[in-house]
């Protein structure tokens, strides 16, 4: 018989099954209820059952007192016993949680591994730095559609932290981008509509110039901003839709080509459209 193949899992595969967790939960209101059903039973302690807000010490307290709720009815014994199991996962999640934040104070006020890894009960200082990223998969998903946790180990949490350095890194680009053509707008835009005269228009390039004549003299505001590079964009698309349609340059001089350049370039860079051909502009300038 032929033995059945093998297939390596790589660690940083995320897991095959989306995990079932709980998730957000209302703890308090299923301690309530927890001493409601207490109560219904008429446990006789259930005034030392601790507040709603001492999850912990309430659990502890329904454990004990368990056997009270043998005078109710079977109903209310499942009714507790189930707030019980849920809640106790609810803290098993939310350990792990606030262990990382524990771990990452710890290294940020210069707790070294080894000092670490009798608090994480392993042995040694490599085992503390694996749990603790296995931990950190608690606060990443993958790159799945469905968003889901990432595999409790050092490789995958690993991956999913250099994944997040890049995104982070190419957020940053891009917001440097935006801030750079923001600084570039009003002049450009400026510079377009002092040489209005010396452009080829037609009657869309006419409107969103006039939009931009508009706005332009109290542009201060993030809001009039996004306007103008609206109206800045479409005018670009507009000229250059012209120059195709008629298949001759929509400048007459060198200043208003360049302009038209400018215009077109700070757009390119901001949507990644081909800037008009200076070899097409070039050939109506005038000495």
């Amino acid at each position: 018989m032929a033995k059945r193949r093998q297939t390596a899992d790589r660690s940083t595969k995320p897991l095959v099954k989306t995990p079932i967790r709980i998730g957000p939960l209302d703890a308090k209101a299923l301690i309530a209820e927890l001493r409601q059903l207490h109560e219904a039973a008429g446990d006789p302690d259930v005034e030392r059952m601790p507040e709603d807000e001492e999850i912990y010490a309430a659990l502890l307290y329904a454990e004990k007192h368990a056997s009270a709720l043998r005078r109710g009815t079977p109903e209310a014994q499942c009714s507790a016993a189930l707030h019980r199991v849920r809640l106790w996962e609810y803290l098993r999640e939310q350990t792990d949680l606030h262990q990382l934040r524990a771990v990452t104070d710890a290294r940020g006020a210069g707790v070294p591994w080894a000092r670490l890894a009798p608090a994480l009960a392993v042995a040694a200082p490599s085992a503390a730095y694996n749990k603790a990223k296995r931990l950190q998969a608690v606060t990443l998903t993958d790159d799945t559609p469905a968003a889901r946790p990432v595999r409790r180990t050092p490789e995958a949490v690993l991956e999913a932290e250099r994944r997040r350095a890049l995104e982070a890194e190419a957020e940053r680009r891009r917001q440097e981008a935006a801030e750079r053509s923001h600084r570039l707008l009003l002049p450009v835009a400026r510079r377009l509509l002092e040489q209005r005269s010396a452009l080829v228009l037609d009657e869309d390039a006419e409107y969103w110039l006039d939009e931009i004549s508009a706005v332009l003299p109290d542009c201060a505001t993030p809001t009039q901003m996004v306007s103008l590079d609206r109206y800045l964009g479409a005018a670009v698309r507009s000229l250059r839709k012209l120059e195709q349609r008629t298949a001759s340059p929509v400048t007459t001089n060198r200043e208003a080509h360049a302009a038209y350049l400018a215009a077109a370039a700070l757009q390119n860079e901001e949507g990644g459209h081909e800037p008009p051909s200076p070899s097409r502009g070039s050939r109506s300038i005038t000495a």
